[in-house]
């Protein structure tokens, strides 16, 4: 009969125990060096890895104040800047744990620095996005620069921390081979692994009794994501909920039933239960689409009210994805959000419209009083003044001749000025039609336009091939009216004018703070003249309503020629500026989108 040591006895346990002793003491001198390398190599080994998981972090930190930022913009509710708010102290910590990771690596030190810097300016980004976000101070040209700009800094900032982890992983790839040869250099340690193996059964109780430690911190860290996501659908207003479609059975996160007006588990969860929450005016549809979700497995965006306990009204927005499990159950993830104040903010909105279309009204209304009653009386004052005779004027005393002069130049100057201003207004008012359009056939319709006062001036101009894009094509004739005109207007005295157009295709990279970013690529068209020129400081008010910069007496006009330009370039996403030297010209340099 073969006897079969029994190793769960007391007395099989303590000669187990007494062996594993024996061992140890025996080996214990042979290793101690070598598990003494060992353990700096570990540490040298652990050192690299948290590093890596702090840089990690850093990321992590900065990318949640990014959403936290995006959210807002989207949003504007100012829940969504709690991890924007609070990340800044994350980075600074981690930050000053790195700085003592890396005491001893001058080369990590200076990329540490590069990231600190690099970081500090994707918060300015941050924060000009936040401002100029902002309803008060909105401006949407500022707010893409600042989009962009903070793109690219945060690209830089994981290729600085990409370059940080390859240093690290060039230093941890060393300390590995000293590692591994500090393995190899003992023959005698792996016959003390072989005897090692022999107190395997003293150190499972150890083990096990470390995996249950393990499992407790696990759980503990488990429960406080648990409360830390809890906390976060009370400060964002949602929820979150899961319907087992197998079972029917329905679960909901703690703050479902706050939505709903009542306490955590209330109330047991299911379909017709939630059913009587939905709004009476929204309960079709509302069951329709439930069914919808049984029948099909999906859930699209529902938009729906629903009654709390206390008979308030709140406005709901569910959305929610089908998931199979390695079972084969099929479970709905859902989230449902209140959008009670964004729906309220959405009516004000629509106010704010209508408001608008009434002003646009107004508008349309004026320019009809513009174009017909009050165009109306200064034609017949004009047609009276014609229809006084010479014989008539000489009758008049010559103060009476003065005057009736006077009347005849402000009636002209009136008409001139309805006219312009009926121009301004269309460029903001009348349909904006886009057509394929060659720009060199409206340039020769705006020479043509201006063939008299060409002739009278002996002007020359010169062209480049303009390029065929989509325009208003009545707006750019005019904007190409306007330049030219301004040209001749402002030309030197016995000097020909001489206005030169050039045309290249630009990356709108290249103009960051002028040029929409979203557009890749411009067409830069440069109006150059050898007139008079002007001021340099001056050159955006001449784009401003109304603004003159001589006299009338001097110079005909209504200061409105170069606001049309600017809101003709406007109308086609595209951009204008000025520049010129007094008594050597102007140069008048458009954008507009490929």
């Amino acid at each position: 009969m073969k006897l079969i040591p029994n190793f769960n006895s007391p007395r099989a346990l303590r000669i187990i125990f007494a062996i594993s002793i024996f061992i140890l003491l025996f080996i214990s001198s042979v290793s101690y060096k070598h598990n003494r390398d060992m353990q700096n190599s570990s540490k040298s080994m652990m050192h690299t890895y948290e590093i890596n998981i702090q840089l990690e972090r850093l990321l992590s930190f900065v990318k949640d104040a990014e959403t936290g930022q995006r959210g807002y913009i989207i949003t504007q509710n100012s829940r969504f800047l709690a991890p924007y708010l609070f990340s800044r102290d994350k980075v600074n910590r981690s930050f000053i744990a790195l700085k003592k990771l890396m005491a001893d690596n001058p080369k990590q030190q200076k990329n540490l620095k590069n990231l600190f810097d690099l970081i500090i300016q994707r918060y300015t980004y941050l924060e000009g996005s936040l401002k100029y976000s902002n309803e008060k101070t909105y401006d949407k040209r500022k707010l893409d620069n600042c989009m962009f700009g903070g793109r690219i800094v945060m690209e830089n900032i994981r290729f600085q921390i990409d370059e940080m982890n390859d240093v690290e992983k060039d230093i941890l790839q060393k300390r590995q081979k000293i590692y591994q040869s500090e393995i190899s250099l003992t023959p005698l340690f792996s016959i003390s692994l072989f005897l090692v193996a022999l107190t395997l059964i003293l150190l499972s109780y150890r083990q096990i009794s470390n995996d249950i430690d393990r499992l407790r911190v696990s759980n503990k860290k488990l429960l406080i994501s648990t409360k830390l996501m809890a906390e976060s659908e009370v400060i964002g207003a949602f929820s979150t909920w899961q319907w087992d479609l197998d079972t029917n059975k329905m679960v909901y996160s703690d703050n479902q039933f706050r939505l709903l007006g009542y306490p955590p588990n209330a109330f047991v969860p299911e379909k017709d239960t939630f059913l009587n929450f939905v709004h009476p005016g929204d309960k079709r549809t509302f069951s329709n689409l439930m069914q919808g979700i049984i029948d099909n497995k999906q859930l699209p965006i529902i938009y729906y009210k629903v009654i709390r306990k206390n008979g308030e009204i709140r406005h709901f927005k569910s959305i929610g994805k089908l998931l199979i499990d390695e079972q084969g159950s099929k479970i709905i993830l859902g989230i449902t959000f209140d959008i009670t104040e964004e729906h309220f903010q959405n009516i004000a909105i629509y106010e704010r419209n209508k408001e608008l279309e009434k002003s646009n009204k107004e508008l349309a209304s004026f320019n009809h009083v513009a174009s017909h009653d009050l165009q109306e009386p200064l034609r017949k004052i004009q047609t009276f003044i014609s229809r006084i005779s010479d014989k008539d004027k000489d009758s008049l005393s010559e103060s009476g001749k003065e005057y009736i002069t006077k009347i005849g130049t402000s009636a002209k100057r009136m008409r001139i000025l309805i006219d312009d201003l009926l121009l301004f207004s269309r460029t903001n008012t009348t349909k904006k039609e886009f057509l394929k359009t060659n720009l060199n056939d409206l340039l020769k319709k705006a020479e043509q336009e201006l063939s008299e006062i060409l002739l009278e001036k002996d002007a020359t101009i010169t062209s480049e091939m303009l390029p065929k894009l989509k325009v208003i094509p009545y707006q750019i004739e005019q904007l190409f009216i306007n330049l030219i005109s301004n040209s001749l207007k402002y030309s030197q005295p016995n000097v020909l004018p001489e206005i030169t157009i050039s045309c290249t295709k630009v990356a709108a990279a290249a103009f960051p703070n002028l040029l929409e970013q979203s557009i890749k690529k411009y067409y830069k068209i440069t109006f150059t003249d050898n007139g008079m020129g002007f001021d340099p400081q001056f050159k955006e008010t001449i784009f401003v309503l109304f603004q003159r910069l001589h006299s009338k007496t001097e110079y005909p006009g209504t200061g409105i020629g170069l606001a049309i330009c600017k809101k003709i370039v406007e109308n086609h996403n595209g951009s204008i500026i000025a520049d010129s030297t007094p008594n050597k010209g102007s140069i008048f340099t458009i954008f507009l989108p490929e």
